[in-house]
Formats: structure tokens, sequence, C-alpha cells
């Protein structure tokens, strides 16, 4: 597939070296400041008697920042406003690499262990991230190519935020249902697509159910 045809699909917005290097730097050390959060969460002795350790404890913040749709919704979104396909796989895999790398060393120095063997799932996400975003990117533009991306993107989200079988789907939490709305919001176009997206989302995600790994 030739740049010509990519371009039909989304044309990239002109963007400064410099500027392209500032947002770089940016979701780096924002993926750096999320990855100690999401340690500290992790280390956190709630106390119900405090009044944002309740908020904590309600919301289950510590299994949500450890869980995979928040941190996908993340990247979703650095991906999709990228200026270019290449600049949202750069912000996208320098985002990975900043919140592996603080999370896996603050948990060295601060918990006493290396999480090397739990670390390869994260570093392997990070690996395929430019890739991902750049179909994320895509997923953004017009035309048919972008709406079959939507849904396989859509597909995964309901896989991560929903628990679903054969006759049910399960709400997971609240927060899981506002990166959902996320995902939709930032993958709309228009209703009709919407409901498309959304369907047939539903059914692929029963589908890829029984071999997906994060369950």
């Amino acid at each position: 597939m030739n740049i010509t045809i990519l371009n039909k699909l989304r044309t990239p917005e002109p963007q400064t070296k410099k500027r392209t290097a500032e947002i770089a730097v940016f979701t780096f050390a924002f993926g750096i400041i999320l990855g100690l959060f999401s340690k500290w969460l992790d280390n956190l002795a709630l106390d119900s008697t405090i009044w944002w350790h309740r908020i904590i404890e309600t919301l289950n913040l510590g299994n949500f920042f450890s869980d995979i749709a928040i941190w996908l919704f993340i990247a979703l979104v650095i991906a999709a406003y990228s200026a270019s396909a290449l600049r949202a796989a750069l912000n996208v895999f320098v985002f990975f690499l900043g919140m592996c790398a603080s999370y896996h060393v603050s948990t060295i120095l601060f918990s006493g262990f290396d999480p090397g063997t739990y670390m390869l799932i994260w570093y392997g996400i990070t690996l395929l991230s430019p890739l991902l975003a750049v179909i994320c990117w895509y997923a953004k533009g017009s035309g048919t190519v972008p709406l079959i991306l939507d849904i396989g993107i859509t597909a995964v989200f309901i896989l991560s935020c929903f628990s679903i079988g054969i006759l049910y789907v399960d709400i997971r939490g609240i927060l899981y249902v506002l990166v959902f709305i996320g995902v939709v919001t930032v993958l709309y176009r228009n209703t009709k697509e919407l409901l498309v997206t959304v369907l047939a989302g539903f059914l692929l995600a029963f589908l890829l159910n029984p071999v997906w790994p994060f369950h």
C-alpha cells in the first residue's frame, strides 16, 4: 500500500521537528509519572477512615491501573490525536517505555523485588505499540478501512472493559464504562458509523473472547 493510498485514508498534519521532539518528551514524561502513580497505588495501605482512601478503595483504582484497559485508552488518545502515523508510533512507544521503566525501577527500589517476569508482558506490549499506534491513527480517518479498524479497536476495548460470555455482558466497574465511552467518543464520526462500530465490535468481541489473553 503506497503513501498516496494511505493519505486517502487520513492525511498527516504538518509539524516541525522541534514540536515533534517536544511532544515525544512530554509523552515520555507522562508515561513515567503514570508508571510511578500506578506503583504508588500498589504500595498504598488503604485506611477506610481517610476519605480519599475510601474513594480509591470504592473505585478500585489500584486494580484499575494494573489492568490493560486504561493504558490502551491512553495510548489510543495519544495515537489518534498525533499529527501523523509515524508520530503516533513514536509518541505511543515512548509513553509505554516511560511507564514500564518507571514502574519497573520503582518496584525494585521501593518494593524490594524485581518484577522481571511480569514486566515481560508489558515490554512486549511496548514493542508492539508503534504498530498498534499506526492502526489507531488511521482509524480516525474516513472510509471503509478506518471503519473496519474502528470495529477491531472497539472489540478490543469491549473485551478489556466488560466481562462477556455467550449469553451475558457484565460491567466491570464505572471506570471501565467511562473508558469505553471515551473510546467511542475518540472514534466517533457519525451516528450511523457509531452504531455499526459498536454492534459489529460486540459481535467480534464474542468471537475473540475464547482467545483473549487478559481475562
